[in-house]
């Protein structure tokens, strides 16, 4: 693979980061340690097929609940459109947790895949524009 050592990244760091953020990503290792370092738009790209999804259930008195696929939150509002943004808000809520709790979290067998989730709505930053992305299907009551 095409890594550049740490020590040279870290003699050359302007140079590295204007690299990365006009041409393209490093591969940079460190003894035994190997990583990726890239801007937010590339990662924004590649998170790009990773998708919020939900089931949504007409309740008895006509509100709307949403049930999260990809991560365990539940929400309910009284139309969808409340309903989504109360889940785009426990979204990022949760996903600020996660990452302040990475080691906890990444490591647990139940939450390591929420991973590119995490990333994707931490870089999105945007409880409206998660909102909209939500996709609902129509679940059985």
């Amino acid at each position: 693979m095409l890594m550049e050592q740490a020590t040279t990244v870290r003699n050359e760091w302007s140079s590295v980061c204007d690299s990365v953020i006009h041409d393209k990503p490093k591969f940079i290792k460190r003894t035994r340690d190997k990583m990726w370092f890239s801007n937010l738009e590339t990662m924004s790209e590649i998170l790009e097929a990773y998708q919020f999804t939900a089931v949504k259930n007409i309740e008895e008195d006509g509100s709307i609940t949403l049930s999260l696929n990809e991560i365990d939150i539940i929400e309910n509002g009284k139309n969808e459109q409340e309903a989504k943004l109360k889940m785009a808000n426990s979204i990022l809520e949760y996903s600020l947790e996660y990452y302040n709790e990475y080691h906890l979290y990444s490591h647990s067998p139940n939450r390591k895949k929420h991973i590119p989730y995490i990333f994707k709505a931490l870089i999105m930053d945007d409880a409206e524009k998660i909102g909209d992305m939500i996709q609902c299907q129509s679940g059985k009551n």
